[in-house]
């Protein structure tokens, strides 16, 4: 009898063998590309697809994006045809196709960030499709140390290994690199002059793991570096100056400059809905700031759901005594009843009473819902709590953190940026991760108060804003634009130890374009929708201050090329500008700019064909031509080394990477280079 399963990518039937479940077709090999300038990084992953259904199907593209990280361009090739998917004004579609037949570990794999693109053309049977995706980020960095982490695990959803992966790492440093490793795989090759570094992993016929890379920049050379680019007036989007640029400030890590004391208090939700797995992370999150407080630092632990609790009725010392009683109550945290914001800043705000201006005054609250006790309304909870910290004649910060989607982004927003804060929104399974590290991050401030001026006047549009306080062993990085590339004299300033303080750099601001530089508009653009979403969420979703400000998100993601909340990739726009690439008569794609398909010949051929591209601009680098099959299978890979601009060519003796005899058929050649990949197709006749 025929089978009534449901036909798809990811599982097979038990009954019939054909596949089922939601659109997860093959990977077979996954390429990715890095550059890293200091802590901001430049990834673009190409990925090949192989539709092994036996016939034609629509698709979804989910990527696992990184928290922090925003795509800036998405290409495909598909059905023959280069494409690349243009910036639309409305937020991506986050639904996941196959409804309940979704492979069960999809979601998992996309984890709590995913890029998701729909592809309109359906893709042939037997047929590829590749994705070439790039994207910005700014690398966490502490204490020297900076980790770049790539997302290639594709084992929660294929049990197939790729035919070929490979990993090209790029380093940039003022800093002396004094060190760097691929801690995830051992590295085919891997080299490091101090300033430049380059690591390179390759491999066949394996499983893909994450990528972890790691490397460690000299402690010793501190102050400010700057990094600029001057663009031309006519490549200029806004009227906010042609010039850009990211300063990069670190404080002494070492044990010569002192941190400044903490008074501390940690604000635990443990209302019903915290219950399971979260109020286990808020545990485990609660005891690792405890277990990590410095010496002479003053702590508190509030707790709430309907009732208020707190640890001791007033900020105590940290002591190896007070750390044991501490952990002792938190250990004894269980969630249920409903949540009491205000009752539990009416409990922690009072105990930091004219504090010490001497020292760092701060709270961390976290929730995962709406107020529902005490004070539930939004603009009265905001004057109960901004009442609180003026009766307190204490400058607090204030840092929030919502957990999963049922939280009041308004709210938590304006307690941080009224208070000298950060909000965070997060993910029901980040919540223990997210705060420990930050609360590494901050505990030891050295500067507070913290602000940046210019002289002369030419510096505008700086992010973030505010700036954060200083602490030791973090980076502190403002990005911002220039209208007049002249010397310029920054002057760091702020408080420490009740004492005001300040350092003065000479930076000389680019006059010309430096390619090498070109991320520097996309981390300004990054970090001035991070700052305008801050403000979207001070705002009630649907007021016209909302509006107003969502509208500027969105012609900045747009303008710039960075992917926002507001927006996503369509692919309503094939990449087919004459001024820029072309279509060769067979119908695949070459991109002038750099290189130009040319195609094979003979074609079809038996048995030897020669490929043949020209390279337009002075490249140095080894470029790989991988030859794939119908069935998406990676049959042979070819290399070649460039000497300089010219015409290349590369023959393919119709043999396996095994040695063996290709079979007749038609067969795809993919060439990778710096800036992208261009394609073709040959056949092979016996």
């Amino acid at each position: 009898m025929p089978c009534d399963c449901k036909p798809g990518f990811s599982q097979r039937c038990g009954d019939c063998g054909r596949r089922i479940g939601a659109l997860v077709p093959q990977l077979t090999s996954s390429e990715v590309e890095v550059t890293v300038e200091t802590q901001v990084s430049i990834t673009t992953v190409t990925q090949v697809y192989y539709n092994n259904l036996g016939w034609s199907a629509n698709a979804k593209y989910g990527f696992p994006m990184q928290e922090g990280a925003s795509a800036t361009e998405l290409r495909w090739y598909v059905n023959g045809q280069w494409n690349t998917a243009d910036f639309s004004h409305t937020p991506q579609d986050t639904t996941i196709p196959g409804g309940g037949s979704t492979h069960p570990d999809l979601t998992s794999h996309l984890g709590t960030n995913p890029l998701y693109f729909s592809l309109t053309d359906p893709i042939q049977a037997d047929s590829i499709l590749i994705i070439e995706l790039t994207y910005v980020e700014l690398l966490p960095y502490s204490f020297g140390s900076v980790d770049y982490f790539f997302p290639n695990d594709y084992s929660l959803i294929q049990s197939e290994p790729l035919e070929y992966q490979n990993l090209k790492l790029d380093l940039y440093s003022d800093r002396t690199i004094l060190s760097v490793c691929l801690l995830s795989h051992e590295p085919s090759l891997l080299f490091n002059d101090g300033h430049e570094a380059h690591i390179e992993f390759e491999a066949y016929e394996s499983n893909a793991i994450d990528y972890e890379a790691q490397y460690v920049l000299n402690s010793t050379e501190l102050g400010l570096f700057g990094f600029s680019t001057y663009l031309p007036t006519d490549q200029t989007p806004d009227p906010y100056g042609s010039g850009y640029f990211a300063f990069i400030v670190e404080p002494d890590p070492t044990e010569n400059v002192d941190a400044i004391d903490k008074v501390f208090t940690f604000i635990i939700d443990r209302s019903g809905s915290m219950s399971g797995n979260k109020i286990v992370q808020a545990r485990n999150a609660a005891s690792f700031i405890v277990e990590h407080l410095n010496e002479g630092d003053r702590f508190n632990l509030v707790s709430f759901s309907s009732m208020v609790d707190s640890f001791e009725p007033d900020h105590v010392s940290y002591t190896p005594e007070t750390e044991e009683a501490a952990l002792a109550y938190i250990s004894s945290l269980g969630a249920g009843g409903s949540t009491n914001i205000s009752g539990a800043f009416s409990e922690a705000v009072p105990q930091f009473d004219a504090n010490d201006e001497n020292t760092a005054n701060i709270i961390i609250f976290f929730t995962d819902g709406n107020a529902t006790a005490g004070i539930t309304e939004t603009e009265p909870l905001l004057d109960h709590i901004n009442d609180l910290v003026v009766q307190s004649e204490t400058d607090l910060n204030i840092f929030t953190f919502g957990v999963g989607s049922d939280v009041n982004t308004q709210l938590l927003a304006r307690i941080a940026m009224e208070h000298n804060g950060l909000a965070e929104f997060l993910g029901d399974e980040e919540l223990e991760e997210t705060i420990t590290n930050f609360y590494t991050r901050i505990r030891n401030p050295v500067l507070l108060d913290t602000e940046m001026s210019f002289s002369p006047d030419v510096i505008v549009e700086t992010y973030p804003s505010p700036l954060p306080n200083l602490y030791k062993g973090q980076q502190l990085i403002l990005s911002g634009r220039y209208s007049e590339p002249v010397p310029v004299t920054v002057t760091l300033s702020g408080n420490a130890f009740g004492y005001p303080v300040e350092y003065s750099y000479e930076i000389d601001l680019s006059s010309t374009q430096d390619e090498s530089y070109g991320f520097l508009t996309k981390l300004w653009a990054k970090l001035k929708i991070e700052h305008l979403l801050m403000l979207y969420y001070t705002y009630g979703e649907d007021t016209p201050e909302a509006e107003e400000i969502r509208d500027e998100i969105v012609n900045i993601s747009i303008l710039y090329g960075v992917i926002s909340p507001f927006t996503s990739f369509d692919d309503e726009t094939p990449i087919d500008d004459p001024e820029n690439e072309d279509i060769t008569d067979d119908g695949t794609y070459a991109e002038i700019s750099e290189v130009e398909l040319l195609g094979n010949f003979p074609n079809p051929f038996n048995p030897h064909t020669t490929i043949r591209f020209q390279v337009n601009k002075n490249l140095h680098e080894t470029l790989f031509i991988k030859i794939y099959n119908t069935v998406g299978q990676l049959v042979r890979i070819l290399s070649v080394r460039l000497d300089g601009s010219g015409v290349y060519e590369v023959e393919w003796d119709a043999k396996t990477k095994y040695g063996d005899n290709a079979a007749t058929g038609s067969y795809f050649y993919v060439i990778s280079f710096r800036d992208g990949l261009v394609s073709g197709r040959m056949t092979l006749l016996k």
